[in-house]
Order: structure tokens, then sequence, then C-alpha cells
């Protein structure tokens, strides 16, 4: 059974930083590609940042930047640094983890930034 379980999230000021991590656990599985996805209320799940086994990122536009990705491949886990916040920014943020054709995800963990 694969869990992915997020920690670093927060209450924060507008300028402030934070640090997402995620660690998978239950699997010797060396997933394609891992990142983290946020839900703000009311609105869908959006990509923030993935990066692949090899190292190649995507962000989103609106976090390029401020936002850096990183990943442990041998310890099967990903961390978000995220720097100049905005009000924005707040949101569930959600761990992904891809092995072929199969998604896991995270419980999630709140991020909040004060104005």
């Amino acid at each position: 059974q694969v869990q992915l379980v997020e920690s670093g999230g927060g209450l924060v000021q507008t300028g402030g930083s934070l640090r997402l991590s995620c660690a998978a656990s239950g699997t010797v599985l060396s997933f394609n590609a891992m990142g983290w996805y946020r839900q703000a209320p009311g609105k869908q799940r959006e990509l923030v940042a993935l990066i692949t086994s090899a190292g190649s990122t995507n962000y989103a536009d609106s976090v390029k930047g401020r936002f850096t990705i990183s990943r442990e491949n041998a310890k099967n886990k990903v961390s978000l640094e995220m720097n100049s916040l905005k009000p924005d920014d707040t949101a569930v943020y959600y761990c992904k983890a891809v092995f072929l054709y199969s998604d896991y995800w995270g419980q999630g963990t709140q991020v909040t930034v004060s104005s």
C-alpha cells in the first residue's frame, strides 16, 4: 500500500516562505514523476510543480521564479520551497506520485498566506 505523507504547511504572511515535503512509504517503486498540486476553495485542483526521475521540472506560470521543486529519488521524497508567498497561494497542497499509469495522492496540507 503506497502512502504519501506531506508535511510543512501552515500560516505565513505575504512575502514569507514555507517548505513542503512529501515522503512515500510502503513501496519500492521508483516513481516516474513526483509533484505538487493545489486546490483553493471553490476552484479546481491545479498543477503547481512536477519533477521527473530524470530531474526535468514543470511549473505553473503563477509560481515560476518563486517556487522550487526538488527530489531525492533514492528516498522517494519530494520537496517544494515556496518563497515570496501571496494570498493567492492559499490552498490545500497535495503531493502526487506517478508510476507508469497509476497516480498516488497524499492527504493534503493546508497553506494559508495572510495579507
